[in-house]
Protein backbone atom coordinates (compact mmCIF):
# COMPACT_ATOMS: atom_id res chain seq x y z
CA UNK A 1 0.00 0.00 0.00
CA UNK A 2 1.19 3.55 -0.69
CA UNK A 3 1.60 6.13 2.05
CA UNK A 4 -1.77 7.77 1.33
CA UNK A 5 -3.61 4.42 1.59
CA UNK A 6 -1.89 3.61 4.90
CA UNK A 7 -2.83 6.97 6.41
CA UNK A 8 -6.42 6.57 5.27
CA UNK A 9 -6.57 3.08 6.83
CA UNK A 10 -5.17 4.33 10.14
CA UNK A 11 -7.63 7.20 10.17
CA UNK A 12 -10.49 4.81 9.57
CA UNK A 13 -9.30 2.55 12.38
CA UNK A 14 -9.05 5.49 14.77
CA UNK A 15 -12.52 6.71 13.84
CA UNK A 16 -13.94 3.19 14.36
CA UNK A 17 -12.19 2.93 17.73
CA UNK A 18 -13.57 6.26 18.94
CA UNK A 19 -17.09 5.27 17.93
CA UNK A 20 -16.68 2.05 19.94
CA UNK A 21 -15.23 3.92 22.90
CA UNK A 22 -11.64 2.74 22.34
CA UNK A 23 -8.72 5.06 21.70
CA UNK A 24 -5.82 3.23 19.98
CA UNK A 25 -3.40 5.29 22.05
CA UNK A 26 -4.80 3.66 25.20
CA UNK A 27 -3.48 0.28 24.12
CA UNK A 28 0.05 1.38 24.92
CA UNK A 29 -0.81 3.63 27.88
CA UNK A 30 0.70 2.66 31.20
CA UNK A 31 -1.88 2.24 33.98
CA UNK A 32 -1.90 4.90 36.66
CA UNK A 33 -0.68 3.28 39.87
CA UNK A 34 -1.77 4.66 43.23
CA UNK A 35 -0.25 3.24 46.42
CA UNK A 36 -2.48 2.91 49.49
CA UNK A 37 -1.05 2.21 52.94
CA UNK A 38 -3.12 1.15 55.95
CA UNK A 39 -2.54 -0.66 59.28
CA UNK A 40 -5.53 -2.99 59.39
CA UNK A 41 -5.22 -6.78 59.55
CA UNK A 42 -6.14 -9.16 56.70
CA UNK A 43 -9.87 -9.92 56.60
CA UNK A 44 -10.80 -6.89 58.69
CA UNK A 45 -13.84 -4.86 57.63
CA UNK A 46 -11.65 -1.88 56.68
CA UNK A 47 -9.23 -4.11 54.78
CA UNK A 48 -11.91 -5.84 52.69
CA UNK A 49 -13.47 -2.45 51.96
CA UNK A 50 -10.25 -1.21 50.40
CA UNK A 51 -9.90 -4.42 48.45
CA UNK A 52 -13.40 -3.85 47.05
CA UNK A 53 -12.45 -0.22 46.28
CA UNK A 54 -9.37 -1.34 44.33
CA UNK A 55 -11.43 -3.93 42.45
CA UNK A 56 -14.05 -1.35 41.46
CA UNK A 57 -11.46 1.22 40.38
CA UNK A 58 -9.80 -1.36 38.13
CA UNK A 59 -13.15 -2.36 36.63
CA UNK A 60 -14.42 1.16 36.04
CA UNK A 61 -11.13 2.33 34.52
CA UNK A 62 -10.72 -0.76 32.32
CA UNK A 63 -7.57 -1.51 34.37
CA UNK A 64 -6.10 1.90 33.56
CA UNK A 65 -6.00 2.82 37.27
CA UNK A 66 -4.43 0.36 39.70
CA UNK A 67 -4.67 0.71 43.47
CA UNK A 68 -1.74 -1.10 45.09
CA UNK A 69 -2.62 -1.89 48.71
CA UNK A 70 -0.06 -2.19 51.49
CA UNK A 71 -1.98 -3.24 54.60
CA UNK A 72 -1.24 -4.64 58.05
CA UNK A 73 1.40 -1.96 58.79
CA UNK A 74 3.59 -3.18 55.91
CA UNK A 75 4.86 0.35 55.36
CA UNK A 76 4.08 1.76 58.78
CA UNK A 77 1.35 2.81 61.20
CA UNK A 78 -1.50 5.21 60.37
CA UNK A 79 0.64 8.12 61.48
CA UNK A 80 3.63 7.08 59.36
CA UNK A 81 1.58 6.51 56.21
CA UNK A 82 -0.44 9.71 56.67
CA UNK A 83 2.76 11.72 57.06
CA UNK A 84 3.99 10.06 53.85
CA UNK A 85 0.75 10.97 52.07
CA UNK A 86 1.14 14.56 53.25
CA UNK A 87 4.68 14.64 51.90
CA UNK A 88 3.65 13.04 48.61
CA UNK A 89 5.88 9.98 48.99
CA UNK A 90 2.70 7.88 49.29
CA UNK A 91 -0.48 8.48 47.32
CA UNK A 92 -3.09 7.34 49.86
CA UNK A 93 -3.17 6.63 53.57
CA UNK A 94 -5.90 5.25 55.78
CA UNK A 95 -5.90 6.49 59.34
CA UNK A 96 -8.21 5.86 62.27
CA UNK A 97 -10.00 9.00 63.37
CA UNK A 98 -8.18 9.04 66.77
CA UNK A 99 -4.79 9.05 65.07
CA UNK A 100 -5.85 11.90 62.79
CA UNK A 101 -5.97 14.13 65.88
CA UNK A 102 -2.18 14.37 65.49
CA UNK A 103 -2.73 16.12 62.16
CA UNK A 104 -5.63 18.43 63.02
CA UNK A 105 -7.47 18.84 66.30
CA UNK A 106 -10.90 18.98 64.65
CA UNK A 107 -10.77 15.22 64.10
CA UNK A 108 -11.02 14.85 67.88
CA UNK A 109 -14.70 15.77 67.63
CA UNK A 110 -15.45 12.43 65.97
CA UNK A 111 -13.87 10.54 68.86
CA UNK A 112 -15.54 12.10 71.86
CA UNK A 113 -16.98 9.35 74.08
CA UNK A 114 -20.54 8.40 73.16
CA UNK A 115 -20.70 11.18 70.54
CA UNK A 116 -22.77 8.85 68.35
CA UNK A 117 -24.89 5.76 68.80
CA UNK A 118 -25.71 2.75 66.60
CA UNK A 119 -29.29 3.92 66.04
CA UNK A 120 -28.07 7.20 64.52
CA UNK A 121 -25.07 5.84 62.65
CA UNK A 122 -26.61 6.16 59.18
CA UNK A 123 -27.35 9.83 59.82
CA UNK A 124 -23.71 10.46 60.70
CA UNK A 125 -22.57 8.71 57.52
CA UNK A 126 -25.02 10.69 55.37
CA UNK A 127 -23.70 13.93 56.84
CA UNK A 128 -20.10 12.90 56.11
CA UNK A 129 -20.74 11.46 52.66
CA UNK A 130 -23.06 14.11 51.25
CA UNK A 131 -23.73 16.77 53.87
CA UNK A 132 -22.29 19.84 55.52
CA UNK A 133 -20.21 17.76 57.95
CA UNK A 134 -18.36 16.22 55.01
CA UNK A 135 -17.78 19.65 53.46
CA UNK A 136 -16.40 20.85 56.79
CA UNK A 137 -13.87 18.01 56.92
CA UNK A 138 -13.00 18.53 53.24
CA UNK A 139 -11.67 21.95 54.24
CA UNK A 140 -9.87 20.53 57.27
CA UNK A 141 -8.12 17.90 55.14
CA UNK A 142 -7.27 20.40 52.42
CA UNK A 143 -5.58 22.54 55.05
CA UNK A 144 -3.16 19.70 55.80
CA UNK A 145 -2.54 18.82 52.15
CA UNK A 146 -4.98 15.90 51.88
CA UNK A 147 -8.29 14.98 50.23
CA UNK A 148 -10.84 12.64 51.92
CA UNK A 149 -11.85 9.72 49.70
CA UNK A 150 -13.72 7.34 52.03
CA UNK A 151 -15.00 7.30 55.61
CA UNK A 152 -14.87 3.55 56.19
CA UNK A 153 -16.81 1.97 59.01
CA UNK A 154 -14.41 0.84 61.71
CA UNK A 155 -16.79 0.27 64.59
CA UNK A 156 -17.36 0.70 68.30
CA UNK A 157 -14.42 0.19 70.61
CA UNK A 158 -14.82 -2.02 73.65
CA UNK A 159 -12.52 -2.41 76.65
CA UNK A 160 -10.63 -5.71 76.81
CA UNK A 161 -7.99 -7.01 79.22
CA UNK A 162 -5.32 -9.69 79.33
CA UNK A 163 -5.65 -10.56 83.04
CA UNK A 164 -8.25 -8.69 85.07
CA UNK A 165 -12.00 -9.39 84.76
CA UNK A 166 -14.25 -6.36 84.18
CA UNK A 167 -17.59 -6.90 85.85
CA UNK A 168 -18.23 -3.34 86.99
CA UNK A 169 -17.22 0.09 85.67
CA UNK A 170 -15.05 0.46 88.77
CA UNK A 171 -12.97 -2.54 87.62
CA UNK A 172 -11.43 -0.31 84.95
CA UNK A 173 -9.63 1.73 87.60
CA UNK A 174 -5.91 1.13 87.84
CA UNK A 175 -5.59 -0.66 84.51
CA UNK A 176 -2.65 0.34 82.35
CA UNK A 177 -4.34 0.73 78.99
CA UNK A 178 -2.90 1.04 75.53
CA UNK A 179 -4.14 4.15 73.74
CA UNK A 180 -3.31 6.00 70.54
CA UNK A 181 -1.80 9.49 70.77
CA UNK A 182 -5.32 10.95 70.59
CA UNK A 183 -5.80 13.48 73.42
CA UNK A 184 -9.44 12.37 73.63
CA UNK A 185 -8.57 8.71 74.10
CA UNK A 186 -6.00 9.59 76.75
CA UNK A 187 -8.52 11.83 78.54
CA UNK A 188 -11.18 9.09 78.53
CA UNK A 189 -8.74 6.63 80.11
CA UNK A 190 -7.89 9.12 82.85
CA UNK A 191 -11.55 9.95 83.48
CA UNK A 192 -12.23 6.27 84.11
CA UNK A 193 -9.28 5.93 86.49
CA UNK A 194 -7.02 4.08 84.06
CA UNK A 195 -3.37 4.77 83.28
CA UNK A 196 -3.02 5.59 79.55
CA UNK A 197 0.06 4.33 77.71
CA UNK A 198 0.27 5.41 74.04
CA UNK A 199 1.61 2.42 72.10
CA UNK A 200 1.87 2.00 68.32
CA UNK A 201 -0.68 -0.46 66.95
CA UNK A 202 1.97 -2.78 65.55
CA UNK A 203 3.54 -3.10 69.02
CA UNK A 204 0.34 -3.62 71.01
CA UNK A 205 0.18 -7.43 70.77
CA UNK A 206 3.66 -7.75 72.27
CA UNK A 207 2.88 -5.12 74.91
CA UNK A 208 -0.13 -7.16 76.06
CA UNK A 209 1.79 -10.42 75.90
CA UNK A 210 4.67 -9.07 77.99
CA UNK A 211 2.46 -7.22 80.46
CA UNK A 212 3.65 -3.76 79.43
CA UNK A 213 -0.04 -2.88 79.24
CA UNK A 214 -3.03 -4.65 80.82
CA UNK A 215 -5.79 -3.55 78.50
CA UNK A 216 -6.84 -1.82 75.31
CA UNK A 217 -9.97 -0.55 73.63
CA UNK A 218 -10.86 -1.68 70.14
CA UNK A 219 -13.44 -3.42 67.98
CA UNK A 220 -13.72 -7.15 68.52
CA UNK A 221 -13.36 -7.58 64.77
CA UNK A 222 -9.94 -5.95 64.57
CA UNK A 223 -8.74 -7.58 67.79
CA UNK A 224 -9.63 -10.99 66.45
CA UNK A 225 -8.24 -10.36 62.95
CA UNK A 226 -4.97 -9.10 64.47
CA UNK A 227 -4.84 -12.20 66.72
CA UNK A 228 -4.95 -10.16 69.95
CA UNK A 229 -7.60 -12.65 71.03
CA UNK A 230 -4.71 -15.06 71.61
CA UNK A 231 -3.59 -13.03 74.64
CA UNK A 232 -6.88 -11.51 75.81
CA UNK A 233 -8.98 -13.08 78.59
CA UNK A 234 -11.78 -10.63 79.36
CA UNK A 235 -13.93 -8.14 77.43
CA UNK A 236 -16.89 -5.80 77.78
CA UNK A 237 -19.37 -4.21 75.39
CA UNK A 238 -18.57 -0.70 76.62
CA UNK A 239 -18.95 0.84 73.11
CA UNK A 240 -17.36 3.93 74.60
CA UNK A 241 -15.89 5.27 71.39
CA UNK A 242 -16.83 5.11 67.74
CA UNK A 243 -14.04 5.19 65.18
CA UNK A 244 -13.80 5.42 61.43
CA UNK A 245 -10.90 4.79 59.11
CA UNK A 246 -10.51 7.75 56.81
CA UNK A 247 -8.91 7.20 53.41
CA UNK A 248 -6.97 10.31 52.44
CA UNK A 249 -5.09 11.20 49.27
CA UNK A 250 -2.22 13.60 48.71
CA UNK A 251 -3.91 16.77 47.41
CA UNK A 252 -1.31 17.54 44.74
CA UNK A 253 -1.68 14.02 43.41
CA UNK A 254 -5.46 14.35 43.41
CA UNK A 255 -5.27 17.68 41.58
CA UNK A 256 -2.97 16.12 38.97
CA UNK A 257 -5.61 13.54 37.96
CA UNK A 258 -7.97 14.06 35.05
CA UNK A 259 -11.64 14.76 35.67
CA UNK A 260 -12.44 11.25 34.44
CA UNK A 261 -9.92 9.64 36.81
CA UNK A 262 -11.34 11.57 39.77
CA UNK A 263 -14.87 10.57 38.76
CA UNK A 264 -13.90 6.90 38.64
CA UNK A 265 -12.27 7.06 42.07
CA UNK A 266 -15.27 8.85 43.60
CA UNK A 267 -17.78 6.40 42.14
CA UNK A 268 -15.72 3.39 43.21
CA UNK A 269 -15.32 4.81 46.72
CA UNK A 270 -19.07 5.38 47.05
CA UNK A 271 -19.93 1.85 45.95
CA UNK A 272 -17.19 0.29 48.06
CA UNK A 273 -18.43 2.21 51.13
CA UNK A 274 -21.98 0.95 50.73
CA UNK A 275 -20.68 -2.60 50.43
CA UNK A 276 -18.18 -2.27 53.30
CA UNK A 277 -20.70 -0.82 55.72
CA UNK A 278 -23.09 -3.59 54.76
CA UNK A 279 -20.71 -6.43 55.73
CA UNK A 280 -19.30 -4.87 58.91
CA UNK A 281 -22.04 -6.11 61.28
CA UNK A 282 -21.61 -9.66 60.01
CA UNK A 283 -17.83 -9.54 60.49
CA UNK A 284 -18.23 -8.12 63.99
CA UNK A 285 -20.64 -10.93 64.92
CA UNK A 286 -18.13 -13.51 63.68
CA UNK A 287 -15.51 -11.90 65.91
CA UNK A 288 -17.82 -12.08 68.95
CA UNK A 289 -18.38 -15.77 68.22
CA UNK A 290 -14.62 -16.28 67.89
CA UNK A 291 -14.05 -14.56 71.25
CA UNK A 292 -16.50 -16.92 72.94
CA UNK A 293 -14.99 -19.95 71.22
CA UNK A 294 -11.57 -18.98 72.58
CA UNK A 295 -12.92 -18.70 76.12
CA UNK A 296 -12.78 -14.92 76.42
CA UNK A 297 -15.31 -13.85 79.03
CA UNK A 298 -17.51 -11.02 77.75
CA UNK A 299 -19.35 -8.89 80.31
CA UNK A 300 -22.48 -7.33 78.86
CA UNK A 301 -22.89 -4.00 80.61
CA UNK A 302 -26.43 -3.11 81.65
CA UNK A 303 -28.12 0.13 80.66
CA UNK A 304 -27.34 1.42 84.15
CA UNK A 305 -23.65 0.63 83.73
CA UNK A 306 -23.61 2.29 80.31
CA UNK A 307 -25.18 5.35 81.93
CA UNK A 308 -22.44 5.25 84.57
CA UNK A 309 -19.80 5.24 81.82
CA UNK A 310 -21.51 8.14 80.08
CA UNK A 311 -21.61 10.17 83.28
CA UNK A 312 -17.97 9.39 84.10
CA UNK A 313 -16.85 10.60 80.68
CA UNK A 314 -18.92 13.81 80.69
CA UNK A 315 -15.91 15.87 81.84
CA UNK A 316 -14.11 14.80 78.65
CA UNK A 317 -16.91 16.11 76.45
CA UNK A 318 -17.00 19.32 78.49
CA UNK A 319 -13.23 19.77 78.27
CA UNK A 320 -13.00 19.34 74.51
CA UNK A 321 -16.12 21.40 73.82
CA UNK A 322 -13.99 24.37 74.89
CA UNK A 323 -11.26 23.48 72.40
CA UNK A 324 -13.31 22.54 69.35
CA UNK A 325 -15.37 24.80 67.04
CA UNK A 326 -18.99 25.11 68.14
CA UNK A 327 -20.05 24.85 64.47
CA UNK A 328 -18.41 21.43 64.15
CA UNK A 329 -19.88 20.08 67.38
CA UNK A 330 -23.35 21.22 66.28
CA UNK A 331 -22.98 19.52 62.88
CA UNK A 332 -22.20 16.24 64.66
CA UNK A 333 -24.90 16.70 67.32
CA UNK A 334 -27.50 17.31 64.61
CA UNK A 335 -26.89 13.79 63.27
CA UNK A 336 -28.03 12.32 66.58
CA UNK A 337 -31.52 13.86 66.54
Amino acid sequence: MNRRTVLMSLSAMAAFGMVCGFNPADANARPLQLRLGHPMAPGNNVTVGYEKFAELVAKKSNKQIEIKIFGNCQIGSDRVTTEAAQAGTLDMSSSSSPNLASFHQDYMALDLPYVTSPKNQKKLYAALDNGELGKYYDKVAEGIGLVPIMYSEYGYRNFVTAKKPIKEVSDLKGLKIRTTDSPVEVAVAKALGMNPAPVAWGETYTALQQGTVDAEGNTFSLLNDAKHSEVLKYATNSEHNYSMHVLLMNKKKWDSLTDEQRKIIREAAHEALEWQRGVTAELEKKAWDAFKAKGIQITMFTDAQKAELYKATQPVRDEFAKKLPAELLKLIADTQK
